[in-house]
């Protein structure tokens, strides 16, 4: 156990900290403070499990340093040692939850048997925590985003049978082989005439309030109501086999633009669905997902407003999408952590979705020029010229026509792929522990988030002083420089793609938009007005 000795007369303060024999028992005197805000410095810096607090000290007083400490620190407890037998002080103690009230002076054995009681009583309360019935809570309270994880993942192809199975029975999904499904995918639209950032932007407080207006109308055992990455809103019917497909079909359609309509009028935003083409088997959910992906991309060609159901393949090249959400920030991830296995694996899927997609040579180069000015920009994003990372296959980043087959041309963005992933190895950017992996990861996903080291410590169920220094050690930066550089990066790179600066904000997890420009300024040197002109 840590101790913290909070107490402003010198000759008293040392004499508790070296007359009584704490490492005898097991306890660790970790700071001596003549003042609370020497405290508090003590505390942000070092994990203190016992306070041993006087109440007159200068600046705040004990208890008011107390109140401040607990704030941010639940988990700890006190014993008062104070020189005034005064009521009023002793009742606002007992409300702070405070262990002990010792009068001075109190002898060593006293005060030592106090902080070993309350070393005994803070074991008890971890103990507690720790029980099953804790457990099942935070399990119970984690269960909707978990369940949401996994509708997600599961119409996203990424689990076999078996694991989806073993999903269902320990999530609750109730997706039943009996039933039949459809998928309809939903977002605002951004209107033509108006700028981001005015009431029709799609930003995510918004597409927060879209999903939050589809549970309270949808959400039920024949509609399940979820949220990707992005922000889309998906909604999975699921109907008994034995209802009529093509009435089930009917049904779906008739409840989004229902739904739609709900949307316009609640949020005074227009929203846009994509709807697969048909009911299908529990083992088809991900064709189901692609096809809405695919169908919602209508609302370019007819606007938006509207329920469009999947046609099956266009043949005009302008219709054919470029790297399919779902796969642009997996690769991007894949990238950023060297991790070549992975990278190539989400290559292999955008490329096998794409060819049931494109028809002919000149539609493949439609969607090689996005891939290829997606790896342009992630090189450029590392501070690497595209001539050293790439070599002889630099060539073709700039002569598309060059590549006469698709053979070739996968050819070609693999050997790209494999050469990033070599040169980042060759310049110390590998990472090798398979935590600080998830924590790149979960960075890249939840950029939009005001993510902490502790926060992620308690996701990933380690302890933070350790994952600190594990993270140090792999990156060769705090886990802090590197989520306000990712947030940084971010932020530069859509306001040169013409966002708001409020939208940039919003995006990167900035609720106070001032707040926001202060931090950019001092990274970059300059406002987010000034990059974005």
């Amino acid at each position: 156990m840590n101790l913290l000795i909070v107490e402003d007369e010198p000759r008293l303060r040392s004499s508790l900290a070296h007359h009584i024999p704490w490492s005898d028992h097991g306890i660790e005197v970790v700071g001596l403070a003549a003042n609370g805000n020497e405290a508090l410095k003590y505390v942000g810096r070092k994990k203190t499990d016992i306070l041993l607090l006087d109440i007159q000290i200068p600046g705040m007083d004990g208890l008011t340093l107390l109140k401040t400490i607990l704030e941010k620190d639940k988990l700890l407890i006190t014993v008062i040692l104070s020189g005034h037998d005064n009521f009023a002080y002793a009742q606002t103690a007992l409300e702070l939850g405070v262990f002990k009230y010792l009068l001075k002076p109190a002898g060593d054995r006293e005060i030592l048997q106090a902080v070993l009681g309350a070393a005994e009583e803070l074991r008890r309360i971890m103990e507690k925590r720790n029980n099953m019935a804790v457990l099942q809570q935070k399990w119970k309270e984690n269960l909707p985003a978990l369940q949401n994880n996994a509708f997600i993942q599961i119409l996203q192809g990424c689990y076999g049978a078996a694991e989806r199975e073993q999903l269902n029975r320990e999530l609750s999904l109730n997706l039943s082989r009996e039933n039949q499904y459809a998928v309809a995918v939903i977002d605002i639209d951004q209107a033509v005439d108006q700028e981001p950032g005015t009431n029709n932007d799609n930003s995510p407080p918004k597409r927060y309030k879209l999903m939050s207006v589809a549970k309270e109308w949808m959400d039920t055992e024949s509609c399940r109501v979820c949220s990707d990455a992005f922000g889309m809103t998906i909604l999975l019917f699921t109907a008994p086999k034995n209802e009529g497909s093509g009435d089930f079909i009917l049904g779906v359609h008739s409840t989004t633009s229902k739904l739609l309509s709900i949307i316009q009028q609640s949020l005074k935003v227009t929203a846009s669905a994509g709807i697969s083409s048909k009911a299908g088997e529990l083992d088809s959910l991900h064709e189901l997902y692609k096809e809405a992906c695919r169908a919602l991309q209508s609302r370019k060609i007819y606007g938006g407003g509207i329920a469009f159901p999947y046609q099956g393949v266009r043949s005009s090249p302008a219709d054919n999408p470029a790297i399919s959400f779902p796969y642009e920030k997996e690769l991007e991830i894949a990238l950023y952590t060297m991790d070549k296995s992975r990278a190539l694996q989400v290559l292999e899927s955008v490329w096998r979705d794409s060819q049931s997609m494109l028809n002919g040579l000149e539609a493949v180069h439609e969607q090689v020029m996005y891939f290829s000015s997606f790896l342009i920009r992630f090189i450029h994003k590392q501070g690497w010229r595209i001539q050293e990372v790439v070599g002889k296959h630099a060539v073709f980043f700039q002569n598309i026509h060059l590549l006469k087959t698709p053979d070739h041309i996968y050819n070609w963005l693999e050997d790209s792929i494999r050469s990033i992933v070599a040169y980042g190895h060759s310049q110390g950017k590998t990472v090798r522990h398979q935590t600080v992996k998830t924590i790149l990861e979960l960075v890249e996903r939840e950029i939009d988030q005001d993510l902490t080291l502790d926060t992620v410590a308690d996701r990933l169920y380690v302890n933070a002083s350790y994952l600190s220094r594990l993270f140090k050690q792999e990156t060769g930066k705090t886990f802090t420089q590197h989520v306000l550089g990712r947030k940084m990066e971010r932020a530069r790179m859509c306001l040169m793609e013409g966002c708001q600066v409020q939208e940039t904000a919003y995006q990167l997890g900035y609720k106070d938009v001032s707040y926001f420009i202060k931090v950019f300024r001092k990274y970059w040197g300059t406002t987010p007005g000034c990059i974005k002109a």
